[in-house]
């Protein structure tokens, strides 16, 4: 089975599956490859000592997943994951993580899927808005006798929460091939990790939370101080239909706006 050495960039929030209770996409940069993607991995699952985390380099033994069409796609051998020392820190303006990450950049969604890939970093030329839109607040009955069933294995484990809301960036890319305005869901982990701690910090108030989301993934990730990019990546029943994975938010080295005014929700 081959060896993969690869720099963690993408954790997104677990969902339920109905052969593994609850999986995570993780994706990174592997040198020579570019990008990959590793699933399924039950990430709440490892052992702590394999919980690997954003920027930090990992070896794992995995074989392209023969039931996912998509080139970047490898099935791993969860037991064969091993941490390779520290995350890489944010020294420098981000430099060893630019060195790695950016030259894999890609100008638009559009030449992606021109090119047939379903991972990829874009650079937005504008970020309109992240919209918060309700959704089913509970796990459907299926979904939560799946989770009740690892439960029992895993008595350990907090119950998975739902998010309640979707987020989506609003965005045009640096591309002028670029067709228009992207609406993309984000299924970035952090993201859902600092609602339900926006929740629980306000005592349950969601119209705070959801302000304290935006704040961070709009006005700090997005804004002026910041050079964006997102992580994006498509899925394997719809390739046309993409979400963002994650956020690349260096400091630049002059300001500019970035995010337009928008208003609060």
């Amino acid at each position: 089975m081959p060896h993969l050495r690869v720099l963690i960039t993408v954790k997104t929030y677990p969902v339920v599956s109905e052969r593994y209770d609850e999986l995570v996409c993780t994706a990174g940069v592997s040198p020579g490859l570019g990008f990959v993607r590793l699933y399924p991995v039950r990430f709440r699952y490892l052992p702590y000592g394999q919980q690997y985390r954003k920027y930090q380099w990992i070896e794992v033994d995995a074989v392209r997943n023969p039931k996912d069409s998509r080139e970047e796609t490898y099935l791993p051998d969860s037991e064969s994951i091993s941490l390779v020392g520290r995350p890489i820190d944010t020294a420098n303006g981000w430099a060893e993580r630019r060195r790695i990450v950016l030259p894999w950049l890609s100008q638009s969604i559009e030449r992606l899927t021109e090119q047939g890939r379903s991972l990829g970093i874009v650079k937005p030329a504008e970020v309109l808005d992240l919209k918060c839109t309700p959704v089913a607040r509970d796990w459907s009955s299926k979904d939560r006798e799946r989770l009740h069933q690892y439960m029992l294995f895993g008595p350990d484990r907090k119950p998975l929460q739902k998010l309640p809301y979707k987020f989506q960036y609003v965005f045009r890319c640096d591309d002028y091939n670029c067709k228009g305005t992207h609406t993309l869901m984000v299924e970035d982990w952090e993201l859902g990790v600092l609602y339900f701690n926006m929740v629980e910090e306000s005592q349950g108030n969601e119209p705070a939370a959801i302000a304290k989301v935006r704040e961070k993934f709009l006005d700090v990730l997005c804004g002026p101080t910041r050079e964006t990019y997102f992580f994006v990546g498509n899925t394997l029943a719809y390739p046309n239909s993409w979400l963002v994975l994650g956020v690349f938010w260096p400091p630049t080295t002059q300001q500019r706006p970035l995010c337009l005014t928008h208003n609060s929700h």
